[in-house]
């Protein structure tokens, strides 16, 4: 890969609109704030649009708004290069690509990986040392399976999966193609299953089920999904999932959802398409959430959610713009009290 780029190669690729000098060479990518000349800068947010105006990037990405020589405008006024885009932020997450400097693994297999004689292993994978794959395993094209990561037997890898250094896939887990997971994630471990047997103590349920995750997911660090009890824990496709979040036995997540770090699904509940759980919210067992519903910070789902919209924190959970509301009224409670014991004296 070039060390850097041509202003207007970027802008190509980006599809944005070019105003200034096309010839700038970019080398890396910064904040508006700290980036220097040879750097490529992005204003997403409205709130350092001030930050424009001592911006000392070749250039930046941004809307059009914000590119003015108007005197009395509220933005800052800017004179280096401008790369025009309706969505500046999905702009700067395709060109990041460019200037990842991520190690590449080479394609070979370690010498001290210990691989089954029965793995199935596709084109041009790379097995760094001291991975273990178990018999029956398939890994497919293209995939990198980092430092002292475990696939366990019968797994099956997609092409192109990218396992960090230190994940444990345990047997029968099938991933999608182009699936990451990050350090320290491990997949299929038993779900939390165990019987009362009456003397106070606890009967193991054998988790006998495994872990389907569809194509283009990522997990992140120390992250946990559990393998089904009976049947599959499902994860669908395009889904992001943050760094030690919970899934339990038998959860179902659908396609494009979203879970922040230290959120959950209990036993056995379901997520719908297009969701999103902000940072440690939770989904109690058994229950359905439909479709295109986002729960805001540590919202607690108690009971099975049917209409779209914003959820928020609270007992019980309600719709955001409820719960807003009803936040403002707990802080006049004091003076309502007062105003009430007033109108009794009197």
């Amino acid at each position: 890969m070039p060390e850097d780029y041509s202003v207007a190669e970027i802008a190509a690729f980006l599809g944005a609109e070019l105003r200034g000098d096309g010839a700038l060479r970019i080398s890396g990518l910064n904040t508006l704030k700290n980036a220097g000349p040879g750097e490529l800068a992005f204003l997403a947010n409205e709130k350092y649009s001030s930050q424009l105006g001592d911006c000392k990037a070749a250039a930046v990405i941004m809307a059009a708004k914000h590119l003015t020589t108007d005197q009395d405008s509220e933005f800052a006024q800017y004179s280096g290069a401008a790369l025009i885009l309706d969505n500046p932020y999905l702009g700067y997450a395709r060109i990041s690509q460019w200037f990842d400097r991520a190690p590449q693994a080479v394609a070979g297999v370690h010498p001290s990986a210990v691989i089954a004689d029965s793995v199935t292993l596709g084109a041009d994978v790379r097995i760094a040392a001291n991975v273990v794959v178990e018999a029956d395993a398939v890994i497919g094209a293209g995939s990198n399976l980092g430092a002292g990561s475990f696939i366990g037997a019968r797994s099956e890898l997609g092409d192109n999966a990218r396992i960090a250094p230190n994940v444990s896939i345990y047997h029968d887990v099938i991933l999608g193609s182009h699936v990451t997971v990050h350090s320290g994630s491990v997949i299929g471990a038993d779900g939390f299953g165990f019987a009362p047997n009456g003397a106070g103590q606890w009967q193991k349920i054998y988790q006998i089920g495994g872990v389907e995750i569809g194509d283009h997911v990522e997990i992140g660090a120390c992250t946990t999904i559990d393998r089904g009890a009976l049947g599959n824990t499902c994860v669908g496709n395009h889904v992001i999932i943050d760094n030690h979040v919970q899934i339990a036995h038998n959860a179902v997540i659908g396609n494009n959802c979203a879970l922040a770090s230290y959120s959950g699904l209990a036993g056995s509940a379901t997520l719908g398409n297009n969701c999103i759980l902000a940072g440690d919210a939770c989904v109690v067992g058994h229950v359905t959430i439909c479709d295109n519903v986002q729960v805001t910070a540590r919202g607690l789902v108690t009971k099975s959610i049917t209409e779209p919209g914003s959820y928020s924190a609270g007992m019980p959970l309600m719709n955001t713009r409820e719960w807003r509301k009803n936040a403002v009224r707990i802080t006049q409670l004091d003076s309502i009290a007062r105003r009430l014991k007033d109108l009794e004296k009197e």
